[in-house]
């Protein structure tokens, strides 16, 4: 069994919205885990668990068994039963739990493999900092905070996967995504351009709407209002900015217009949201 080392575990995360291809329910970073499952279980969803240290068992009903030790990684399916224990005296582990079609879709075109549940990656402490970095740090919450969240998981995985060896191709569409997402957020104080920030890409409009609707599970058009909304949130934590105030500022052509947009999005009138505590304390929600 490897040497233990100190370990500071962080709070579990609970993200407030989620995008199109799925979210991150759950994580947990450092946990030491002591107890034994004495039966199998399906989890109904998907999960990552990454052992830091320490060492145990893994069976699932598929006929597969593992003996696992520091660098391997668990990756649970929502409907196949597993039970995974640690040794006496426990292990650490960080984990994340995930749910999505972008993962359907993993699984049916056989990237994500019920047969395949162990993978293995080092060195530890690195794999296991990325695992952290997948989520966003700021922990602002909303659609496009989920969005990059469950970019960066897909993008771990596959790593992972393929034994940490990087794809090009898909290293080159993560980075042009970041980007497009970036000049959206930054273009939030005036009108949609979207010719102008076709150009900034090097592409036409309709080249920028398609690539932007197939890398991300939505168009454009749909990412920027719910950027917008995410900001008009954030703004009514102030109670004296009034919903036409708002509006005006977000660029919406009058506050009854802002009003519908807001609902078809979080499905609550402005009224109705400020009226929630939670949500006025937590405008990612």
């Amino acid at each position: 069994m490897a040497r233990r080392r100190s370990h500071k575990p962080r709070e579990m995360h609970f993200p407030k919205s989620s995008s199109p291809l799925g979210r991150i329910t759950i994580s947990g970073f450092g946990i030491r885990q002591l107890t034994a499952l004495t039966e199998p279980r399906t989890f109904g969803q998907y999960a990552l668990v990454y052992i830091v240290d320490g060492g145990g068992k893994y069976a699932d009903a598929n006929g597969i068994r593992k003996t696992l030790g520091p660098g391997d990684v668990i990756i649970v399916f929502p409907d196949i039963a597993h039970i995974y224990n640690p040794l006496p005296g426990g292990w650490i582990a960080s984990y994340l739990c995930f749910q999505g079609p972008i993962f359907d879709l993993w699984r049916s075109q056989g990237l994500l493999d019920p047969r395949k549940p162990i993978q293995h990656a080092e060195p530890v402490a690195e794999w296991n900092r990325r695992l952290e970095t997948v989520l966003d740090p700021a922990g602002r919450g909303g659609v496009a905070s989920s969005l990059l969240e469950i970019c960066r998981l897909q993008r771990l995985l596959a790593e992972i996967i393929t034994g940490a060896a990087r794809s090009t191709v898909y290293e080159d569409e993560l980075q042009w995504l970041h980007r497009a997402s970036d000049l959206i957020d930054a273009s939030l104080a005036g009108p949609a351009d979207w010719k102008s920030l076709a150009r900034h890409m090097g592409i036409s409009a309709e080249s920028f709407r398609k690539r932007f609707a197939r890398l991300a599970g939505q168009p454009p058009a749909r990412y920027r209002m719910e950027r917008l909304i995410d900001r008009a949130c954030e703004m009514m934590r102030n109670p004296s900015l009034r919903d036409r105030q708002i509006a005006e500022s977000l660029g919406f052509c009058d506050e009854f217009y802002f009003s519908r947009r807001f609902k078809a999005i979080t499905g609550l009138s402005p009224r109705q949201f400020r009226a929630n505590p939670l949500l006025i304390q937590n405008p990612g929600i």
